[in-house]
């Protein structure tokens, strides 16, 4: 990987300062040769402009030419959000949201120089669609993609990684957590004490199942934990067709998180390994040496100085890390 990444970066250098010293020779013809006239007292600074804009194009056609790179790099950090965490406390700070990082695969799937995506997770899960969402469009990469985990690859990580060819751990990893939750705060009784009623009308026997503001019955109880049963079959069929286990392999699992050594011998990642040696293993598949490039979100300031400024922590764990409810208070489901 060293070898082709001085290889790449001395054809870019060489290529670009080829093409700069072109056109700075154009320019000293254009500007200063030919004119007599005042011209000659600016040509100077023409000629200034022209190389710089030259070695930026030939930077541009030089990267274009000779890319140092044939992999790209992903990552899914922290809890899977829509849109990155919304501000929420338990949210740790910068981390893009499900849409952020479609694109960025999306991108990178279109990127001529890209041969294969490589998807850093690390993460105790989120909300289902948007873990779904990442891992459809890993799914969609037209190329090999393998997956790997540093810290945790936990419940909708692990969703996420379901879709990739092939899923890396290390030995000190937890990963799994397969199964769904919903949650919900009750403040039923802290409203009786302030002697506060909640009110409203609704149409539709359980629309306002799951709100917080009032004790679940046992219907409205029976209908929600249908609704966790769904999302979880749906969890353990993805995880089954995903990984070519068997779902009665997947649900033997209860829900528990691994260490990297006991996932592996239950078949729920494929080998152990650190990042270089995840690169090797790209390396076998692609035939050819490999040098990686991480892509990011594209940010305005107002995004980056948001944030920076929030979020401070987030709690460690599928359980932890989720939010109780939505902004509306409704009953939330989470992997």
């Amino acid at each position: 990987m060293q070898t082709m990444s001085r290889i790449a970066t001395a054809s870019r250098v060489v290529l670009g300062v080829f093409v700069a010293a072109v056109v700075a020779v154009a320019g000293w013809v254009i500007f200063i040769e030919v004119p007599t006239t005042m011209a000659d007292l600016v040509g100077v600074v023409f000629v200034i402009v022209a190389a710089t804009v030259g070695l930026r194009i030939g930077g541009n056609i030089a990267t274009s030419l000779a890319p140092g790179y044939n992999v790209a790099e992903v990552a899914v950090e922290g809890p899977i959000t829509r849109d990155g965490g919304g501000g929420m406390p338990l949210s740790p700070p910068g981390s893009p949201g499900a849409d952020d990082i479609v694109e960025q695969i999306e991108d990178a799937d279109a990127d001529d120089n890209v041969e294969a995506l490589l998807l850093r997770l690390n993460t105790p899960g989120g909300a289902v669609v948007p873990s779904d969402d990442i891992r459809l469009a890993a799914e969609a990469f037209d190329g090999p993609t393998v997956a790997y985990t540093t810290d945790a690859c936990a419940s909708g990580g692990y969703w996420i990684a379901s879709g990739c060819d092939e899923l890396w751990a290390r030995r000190g990893s937890v990963v799994g957590s397969i199964g769904v939750r919903g949650s919900r705060m009750t403040a039923a009784e802290l409203l009786d004490r302030a002697g506060v009623e909640y009110e409203q009308l609704t149409a539709g026997e359980y629309k306002e199942a799951g709100v917080p503001f009032d004790d679940l019955g046992d219907d409205e109880r029976q209908y929600l934990q249908g609704i966790v049963d769904d999302y979880y079959d749906q969890f353990v069929e993805t995880v089954a067709e995903g990984r070519e286990m068997e779902p009665s392999a997947v649900r033997e699992t209860e829900a528990k998180v691994f260490l990297g050594e006991e996932a592996f011998e239950r078949g729920l990642v494929d080998d152990l390994g650190t990042k270089d040696e995840v690169c090797e293993r790209l390396e076998e598949v692609l035939g050819t040496e490999v040098e990686t490039t991480e892509l990011e979100p594209q940010q305005g300031l107002a995004a980056r100085l948001q944030g920076g400024a929030e979020r401070v922590a987030y709690a460690f764990g599928a359980g932890l890390a989720g939010r109780f409810v939505d902004a509306e208070g409704e009953f939330r489901f989470r992997v």
